[in-house]
């Protein structure tokens, strides 16, 4: 190894080390990572590391002729690329997420998902699992953490308190219910999706949704027993027939119509139905070339929109306040542009730095050299995560950072970057909710009026289980 390149990976570890403490200290991720990648891309120029230059293959055509210049070409390619296809395609979800809670439609299908609760009121810690079950089927049609937790605390929170079960028991349980970004509409899915080559909904059915499955309904049985722990332990058992002084304030807002409740499906169900190429073909199969329509997500949530519209309209005979609140969507889209959008190209051009100066060549040849096997490199990708998660508090801003590292990792380690990506971003999203300063934590905590970090003790078990199992679910589904 030549005194440049140790030079560069010297350069690399300070970059990374700096890069990590400013985000820590709540500095703007993006400004952070751009600054980042942009000092590792000119210091891999200046140290002769990158003979053909910074941009990679499929962006040479775009080059500026200058090497120095190319560095900014490669963040508007990349910028103009990502806006194009995976912004806007984030853009539109969130877009529409937003439009649902805007008009009460998210509101009634939560509502209607945690009525059969009462079902099972004698059976308090059952009911408790369950509620995580349906919280977590409720965060593919509500991809907002926080916004599904407060939701959650104004509906289903009272529920668990009137059957006995403790405020910090309660809350911790909803805090977890996003701990799986799990769905078409989430953005992280999006992102890992595209990374991996794969479309959405391939990714989501055939990768997400097998172990997705498997670590919801373990991470609900550990639900039952750490809740019942606690609460012998700490909280001196269930008061049966006494219950808990509830502190959530119920929602005084007038519910609306409870058909609502179709609106948010609406897009779901279009995409599965003609955007999930298998079952298209089954149904054109059985039922003709009615159904032989291709739409993207996109077009779905779009279609959903003006659906949502005409119902929206049909519900309050109002077609100002109908446009008005269409508003919403559009201001969401912006909204996400200037905050995912910014910080996938910034995550990129950091990684795309990281790889110029030889970081990413080090770590596999690191790897390699202590016989690091596949499955172990998945793992240290997966503790790097959490790790960041841990510290950032957000879900978003290390799987972002990382993504675009992970196909160049798996390819040079020999396997599929979907197998990498995959533990990736299901750790991100279970180690958000250890976390005692991310939104949904802080916003939970925040109406039942407890701690955040005696919370997290009772989230940290689940949650370090669902990443054992997030771990061994891929290793034997699609192992290495």
């Amino acid at each position: 190894m030549s005194t440049n390149e140790i030079l560069g990976l010297f350069l690399a570890a300070l970059t990374l080390g700096t890069v990590s403490y400013g985000i820590i200290k709540k500095y703007k991720s993006q400004s952070v990572l751009l600054a980042g990648g942009l000092f590792l891309l000119f210091a891999s120029i200046a140290l002769g590391l990158v003979p053909k230059g910074v941009l990679p293959k499929s962006m040479m055509k775009f080059s500026s002729n200058s090497v120095w210049f190319d560095v900014f070409v490669f963040i508007r390619v990349t910028l103009s690329s990502r806006a194009a296809e995976l912004g806007l395609l984030i853009m539109v979800v969130t877009g529409f997420a937003r439009y649902m809670d805007k008009i009460g439609a998210s509101r009634v299908l939560v509502f209607l998902a945690i009525k059969p609760l009462h079902i099972f009121k004698r059976y308090p810690y059952f009911v408790l699992s369950l509620g995580f079950v349906i919280g977590q089927l409720m965060h593919m049609v509500v991809p907002s953490a926080s916004g599904l937790g407060v939701l959650l605390m104004v509906t289903m929170y009272p529920i668990l308190i009137s059957f006995g079960i403790s405020k910090i028991t309660a809350t911790a349980m909803i805090a977890t219910n996003s701990c799986l970004d799990l769905g078409p509409a989430s953005g992280n899915t999006v992102l890992a999706a595209k990374n991996a080559g794969l479309p959405v909904m391939e990714y989501f059915m055939s990768y997400q949704l097998p172990i997705a499955l498997a670590v919801t309904f373990g991470v609900a049985i550990l639900h039952f027993f750490v809740a019942r722990y606690f609460e012998a332990k700490y909280d001196g058992g269930l008061a049966t027939g006494q219950p808990r002084e509830i502190e959530a304030e119920a929602d005084s807002t007038p519910l609306p119509p409870l058909w609502y409740v179709l609106l948010p499906l609406a897009p779901l169900i279009l995409i599965f139905v003609f955007g999930f190429k298998d079952l298209n073909d089954l149904l054109v199969k059985h039922f003709g070339q009615i159904f032989n329509i291709k739409l993207d997500i996109i077009e779905c949530m779009f279609v959903g929109l003006i659906i949502a519209m005409m119902a929206q309209y049909l519900a309050t005979r109002n077609l100002k306040d109908t446009f008005a609140s269409v508003q919403v969507f559009f201001d969401g889209m912006a909204k996400q542009f200037a905050v995912v959008v910014t910080l996938i190209v910034a995550g990129e051009t950091f990684a795309r730095g990281l790889t110029t100066i030889g970081a990413v060549d080090a770590l596999i040849h690191g790897a390699e050299s202590i016989g690091l096997a596949k499955t172990p490199m998945i793992l240290v990708m997966s503790l790097i995560i959490m790790a960041c998660t841990l510290v950032m508090g957000s879900g978003n801003a290390p799987f972002f950072s990382f993504a675009a590292l992970a196909p160049e990792v798996a390819k040079k380690m020999g396997f599929e970057s979907v197998n990498l990506l995959l533990p990736m971003q299901l750790t991100a999203s279970v180690t958000r909710s250890v976390s005692p300063i991310t939104a949904v934590v802080v916003a939970v905590c925040g109406i039942s009026n407890v701690s955040p970090f005696e919370v997290v003790k009772r989230t940290s078990i689940p949650m370090f289980g669902g990443f054992i199992m997030i771990q061994a679910i891929t290793i034997f589904l699609f192992g290495w």
